[in-house]
């Protein structure tokens, strides 16, 4: 049986895929270590910082061995401006060493595999094997869906981890990779986390959240 948040759903994506069709992951990579690394510095860091850092980091370091060739803190220099640099350093080179020794320097197309590496967790897992390997394994959650999802009324959760068991519940599979780049692309936009553009988006007559917002500015207004 379609339950009424799985429509709510369906007419989302339909309206987002029309508005957004080129969408796409943020990220810039040409491979799938390259989109893993570059996920693991995306951790409290805008993907336009890590596309700047990732430009000259993946000419220097281009496969799991050349991170382990340089010592900790040259890599830390490396990836300073992304934030937290020493954890992200620290589980970079655990990743790469764990790559050559278990995995004979390949990506993991499995989340328990993938989930093994330093400094992976479901959403990074979920980046990785949707946009390198096309494999839906579940639907990322990163600030920007976490918010849509709760204004559009899609989730009452607050935690990523529970954010994503509802979406997989009314998101078709099909839809599980494009859906947080069609939302990401509308949150970067349009459903902006301080003042968002109410009056000028595409989901405004079916968004629970519209009145709210309107409300709110006609207020600041007065």
């Amino acid at each position: 049986m379609i339950s009424d948040k799985t429509q709510h759903a369906a007419e989302i994506i339909k309206r987002l895929k029309k508005e957004y069709p080129d969408a796409y992951c943020a990220l810039n990579h040409s491979n799938a270590f390259e989109l893993l690394i570059a996920t693991i510095l995306s951790a409290q860091c805008t993907d336009q910082r890590v596309n700047i850092v990732t430009a000259e980091l993946f000419r220097k370091y281009r496969q799991p061995r050349d991170y382990l060739n340089v010592s900790q803190e040259e890599l830390e220099k490396d990836i300073h401006s992304t934030g937290f640099f020493r954890n992200k350093a620290r589980n970079i080179q655990r990743t790469c060493a764990r790559l050559i020794d278990v995995f004979a320097g390949e990506i993991p197309q499995t989340m328990e595999e993938i989930l093994t590496l330093s400094g992976v967790a479901r959403k990074t897992a979920n980046v990785v094997l949707g946009n390198a390997f096309g494999i839906a394994s579940g639907v990322v959650v990163d600030t920007h869906v976490s918010r849509l999802s709760q204004r559009l009324a899609l989730t009452a959760a607050t935690t990523p981890e529970k954010i994503e068991l509802d979406l997989q519940q009314i998101v078709l599979k099909k839809d599980w990779i494009m859906f947080p780049h069609w939302m990401i692309f509308h949150g970067r936009r349009v459903c902006q986390a301080r003042k968002p553009k109410c009056t000028k988006c595409v989901l405004a007559d079916i968004c629970p959240s519209y009145m709210i917002f309107t409300n709110s500015d006609a207020e600041t207004r007065q």
